[in-house]
């Protein structure tokens, strides 16, 4: 792989429509001070110096695909409130397509409320409701994201999953199957719940505790043979193409047919872990549906996680700057 042919992979991914489909959430950043203890209890008193929101979840997915140059459609279910029009509007400011996005009366926004002081996180605040989708929401859902497959034959789409809701087991069935009809490729960021549930897809990304929880088991030992047999334990249940497990401080694992390796991680000044599995499965994806190159994937997208665990908070990827990472690690 020259310095060329990865300029050449990174040119094209304005080439490409990415859909992603699943949980968005608003992550909100309070940000202050600390100067003494409340008298009314013992805990810190935070002097606010400033708010800042950010997309979450699915809609940090579409956030990274859309940093990365693809043309990127949002696909979710938020709450007819302040939050579900602040969420559209940062998800419309950031360039991407939010035609799939519906609003219920039924469920708020997700949110979460993060407040730091000195970069350190004291306390997060949740307000969501995690219910599956009541069968009002699902149908005419499924019905508006069927129909824009089929009308506009997208590269990818992208399942994520976490577990608030979106992703029924009928609505990743029904989009499913038809992305393998109509010939689109398919990536799955699962979450315990509906783990099983993503037969037949093309790369299966979960994390580590993901593979524990979703089959049950220990896996004490971490290496590649203890690895390719979850790979093929999976295979055996979901009939998909790619394993792709993210491992922390230990790299990513990668399984196609007969080839799988573990890709080791790179030192980093660890910040925070926050949204670096947004990275990876919108990396990684996006990658993959240019090189049919399970490898050069993986090497991709592990460098993308690690980058983005330098800043404090969920950030995207910086395209250039993964460029230029990937040119000096790959092409060394």
């Amino acid at each position: 792989m020259t310095k060329t042919d990865l300029q050449n992979i990174f040119n094209k991914t304005e080439e490409l429509h990415v859909v992603v489909i699943g949980d968005v959430m608003l992550d909100n950043y309070w940000w202050g001070g600390v100067e003494r203890i409340s008298p009314e209890a013992p805990v810190p008193i935070v002097s606010l110096k400033s708010k800042e929101s950010r997309l979450g979840g699915a809609a940090n997915v579409a956030v990274n695909c859309r940093a990365l140059g693809a043309k990127v459609t949002l696909a979710s279910v938020v709450g007819d409130d302040v939050d579900g029009n602040t969420l559209i509007q940062l998800a419309t400011d950031a360039g991407i397509d939010t035609s799939l996005i519906m609003k219920s009366r039924q469920r708020p926004t997700t949110t979460k409320v993060r407040v730091l002081s000195r970069s350190q996180q004291i306390l997060r605040l949740d307000d969501e409701i995690t219910d599956d989708l009541f069968t009002e929401e699902e149908h005419p859902f499924i019905d508006i994201v069927l129909k824009f497959l089929q009308r506009v034959k997208p590269d990818v789409v992208i399942f994520e999953d976490y577990n608030k809701g979106v992703l029924k087991e009928n609505v990743i069935h029904k989009i499913t199957n038809h992305c393998n009809a109509i010939g689109i490729i398919t990536a799955v960021d699962p979450k315990k719940k509906n783990f099983l549930s993503y037969k037949d897809v093309t790369i299966f990304k979960p994390n580590l505790k993901e593979v524990r929880e979703g089959l049950n088991m220990e896996l004490d030992v971490v290496d590649t043979a203890a690895l390719n047999e979850v790979h093929n334990l999976l295979k055996n249940k979901l009939n998909h193409h790619i394993t792709f497990i993210t491992l922390s401080e230990k790299g990513v694992f990668y399984a196609e047919d007969n080839k799988a390796a573990i890709i080791p991680s790179h030192i980093r000044n660890i910040a925070d872990v926050s949204g670096a599995g947004d990275t990876v499965i919108s990396t990684a994806a996006i990658v993959y549906s240019l090189t049919k190159d399970v490898r050069l994937m993986a090497e991709i997208s592990n460098l993308a996680g690690g980058l983005v665990c330098e800043d404090v908070g969920v950030v995207s990827i910086k395209k250039e700057k993964l460029l230029a990472e990937s040119i000096a690690v790959i092409c060394k």
